[in-house]
């Protein structure tokens, strides 16, 4: 009986080699045979370690170039991450708005529609104040309404918006008592956009406000402001049987 030898494979053969068979002169040379290794695996830059300096300029480059992948490497987790998060933020802002619609939907009556944007869509969208303005001129409020709607004069609506603009989100305010009344001191940031429930009806104004400087802020999107806007115009008509 012969001693076993190293167990040795015909160049034919196909089968990856073992932990046992790698050395770092086989290493070297899939690398060298495969040159975007590194870039197809990045993750690996983060635990391999390259010399600054090795006997010239060309290492050097080397070890920037590793730096360089590294760095993008972070920049683009970075990105991920931030793409990541606003994706669940705005998931959650599309659910407190679809909420907030059902929520003006099932109001039994006029009155209980009023008093659910004004109260409990503050809760549901996780701001401190929801008010409705409406140019009534010099006519009163009624008393059923008073707490829930605010009466604001003639262009006031095109005063604070633009005669020619629906939405405007803005950042860093002090709350506007015409609006917001008692509750204007909390504010800092507000989203106001324009109402038109019928032709046959007054301007009005659907105001939200945050106690936060930058819940509101230009650049944000207005779609989903702009729905719920919508939904409550149908509502309003609806329940006071006016036409469109």
């Amino acid at each position: 009986m012969t001693d076993k030898g190293p167990v040795t494979r015909s160049q034919g053969s196909k089968s990856t080699p073992s932990l046992q068979d790698l050395t770092a002169e086989r290493v070297a040379e899939y690398l060298r045979a495969h040159p975007d290794f590194l870039i197809a695996h990045p993750d690996l830059l983060e635990v391999l370690d390259t010399p600054e300096q090795a006997g010239g300029n060309v290492v050097d480059f080397q070890h920037a170039m590793v730096q360089r992948l590294r760095d993008e490497t972070q920049k683009l987790r970075s990105a991920q991450d931030y793409l990541v998060t606003n994706a669940r933020a705005n998931q959650t802002i599309q659910s407190r708005v679809h909420d907030s619609v059902l929520a003006i939907l099932r109001a039994s009556s006029f009155e209980t529609m009023v008093q659910t944007v004004t109260t409990d869509l503050a809760i549901i969208l996780d701001v401190d104040a929801v008010t409705i303005g409406v140019e009534a001129g010099d006519v009163p409020i009624p008393k059923a309404y008073a707490a829930g709607i605010r009466a604001l004069p003639q262009g006031a609506v095109d005063g604070i918006l633009g005669p020619n603009r629906d939405v405007m989100l803005m950042a860093q305010i002090t709350g506007d008592p015409r609006l917001f009344g008692a509750a204007s001191g909390l504010v800092r940031s507000q989203a106001l956009t324009r109402l038109r429930a019928s032709s046959q009806a007054p301007v009005g104004l659907l105001a939200l406000g945050s106690r936060k400087e930058d819940g509101f802020a230009p650049g944000q999107g207005t779609e989903l402001l702009g729905f719920l806007a919508r939904a409550l115009e149908t509502m309003i008509r609806q329940w006071l049987h006016l036409p469109r």
